[in-house]
């Protein structure tokens, strides 16, 4: 038996979600079944999949301890140098001017130089994240901009914290703006411009036509 104790950055979640996260080696299946058999409990008691967890609780597991080993993951953080400019800092979130030309998440060709990573590593140096003693949160981040677009990009240094800002976000309480830098001389001073945008996921272009694609 293997018994996972419940944090500050685990509580709120639901059961199968938490447990998806700390053992990525366990099929949902299998979570599924076991939470049905009652080889997963929650504080010595029988539980639900859609039981959501508090800090404190406790997870008991009887299963295989194949399931527990550690996957290796997005590690590359550990011995990267940082390079990020923090406009804003307290000990919930990050705030950080990305530059143009940096990717925010991983994709096909690029799986370290992001900026994720380098939030990672600087809050890695920093000793305030350690993923070993976390079990399934991991500094994130609350919106995106695009790899040739510079600009604010909010991280979260807690569970908490991502969740309250997912929702503002969410609900549009936050005020965005884009400017954009244009070179030449116009013959108009000011006007509104339409495009339409279509991308092709395959090469990960987007191209803007002036008329809408048929």
């Amino acid at each position: 038996m293997q018994i996972l104790k419940i944090g500050k950055n685990d509580a709120g979640q639901r059961l199968d979600k938490f447990l998806l996260k700390a053992l990525p080696n366990l099929p949902a299946s299998l979570l599924y079944k076991s939470v049905r058999t009652k080889k997963i409990k929650l504080n010595r008691h029988r539980c639900e999949i859609h039981t959501l967890l508090s800090e404190g609780d406790e997870i008991q597991l009887f299963i295989k301890d194949e399931f527990f080993e550690k996957t290796p993951s997005d590690q590359a953080f550990r011995v990267l140098t940082p390079h990020i400019t923090v406009v804003y800092e307290d000990e919930h979130i990050l705030l950080v001017n990305k530059r143009a030309g940096m990717l925010v998440h991983s994709d096909d060709h690029e799986d370290q130089n992001t900026l994720i990573s380098h939030i990672k590593a600087y809050l890695y140096r920093k000793g305030e994240y350690d993923p070993d003693r976390e079990q399934s949160f991991a500094p994130a981040l609350c919106n995106r901009i695009d790899r040739n677009t510079c600009g604010i990009v909010i991280a979260a240094k807690d569970a908490e914290s991502l969740r309250l800002l997912n929702e503002v976000i969410k609900e549009r309480q936050v005020d965005k703006r884009y400017l954009a830098a244009c070179h030449g001389s116009f013959a108009k001073k000011e006007d509104t411009l339409r495009g339409y945008l279509t991308k092709d996921s395959d090469k990960n272009l987007v191209t803007v036509y002036t008329k809408r694609p048929q």
